[in-house]
């Protein structure tokens, strides 16, 4: 998978250091993602589709676009994909609007990241008006960045949004520890060329070259994370 964002210089294994942490929203900090479902069960019912539970693993992790057409084409529904699109993140808005849940470790991680001064990103495929209504909950303190779906062309599986993180903050994305919960967003880490650490919350993620399995945040700290960068490459954790 290419991408027409140039990356930082790579570093040798041996001087290589923790430049940055860049951290998935839904799911992987915010346990949201049942609020997904929630939200596309519920409009589609005032469309009058009852939406079948096997749908659910196919939707999650994705961009609005590809879980909204996914939806339309398995319903049949007559909607066009911005429609759906207006309604689904307006029925999550309302959810959210209470406060959200925080993934168990989420906040003594982004405690300890912000007090050793690793700079932070928040990269979500999520709308802006999402990601912006969750920073009331996460702290905007915590994050140098945040990323929308909507502020790129293209994200996530694509490498775009951790291209563009890395780009921003002026770090070599090699360098750059990726958390994410889902397949779709570990493929965009990996195709970056980041370490990723996988925490699957809906479906498994199941061990690859680069690339650690964990059950929680709870696992994660800051040691765990350089440890990531500096170790030799190609061990299957």
């Amino acid at each position: 998978m290419t991408s027409s964002i140039p990356a930082v210089g790579t570093r040798t294994v041996e001087a290589a250091t923790l430049q940055a942490v860049f951290l998935d929203l839904d799911g992987t900090l915010v346990d949201t993602e049942g609020f997904w479902w929630e939200a596309e069960a519920e409009v589609f019912a005032e469309l009058g589709h009852i939406l079948d539970d096997a749908h659910r693993e196919v939707v999650v992790g994705g961009p609005m676009t590809r879980s909204a057409g996914y939806l339309i084409q398995v319903t049949g529904v007559d909607i066009s994909l911005t429609e759906l699109s207006v309604l689904l993140n307006a029925a999550f808005l309302a959810r959210i609007g209470r406060g959200v849940p925080l993934m168990p470790g989420a906040r003594r991680l982004l405690a300890e990241l912000a007090a050793h001064g690793i700079p932070t990103a928040l990269v979500s495929a999520s709308h802006r008006a999402i990601v912006d209504q969750m920073l009331h909950s996460l702290g905007p303190e915590n994050f140098r960045l945040t990323l929308a779906g909507d502020d790129l062309e293209r994200t996530k599986p694509h490498p775009d949004p951790y291209l563009t993180a890395a780009a921003r903050l002026g770090a070599d994305p090699a360098c750059c520890a990726v958390i994410e919960d889902t397949l779709t967003g570990v493929t965009a880490g990996e195709a970056a060329g980041c370490p990723v650490v996988a925490v699957p919350s809906v479906t498994p993620i199941p061990p690859a070259l680069g690339r650690t399995v964990v059950r929680s945040l709870e696992e994660v700290d800051l040691p765990f994370l350089r440890t990531l960068i500096t170790e030799s490459r190609g061990t299957v954790h």
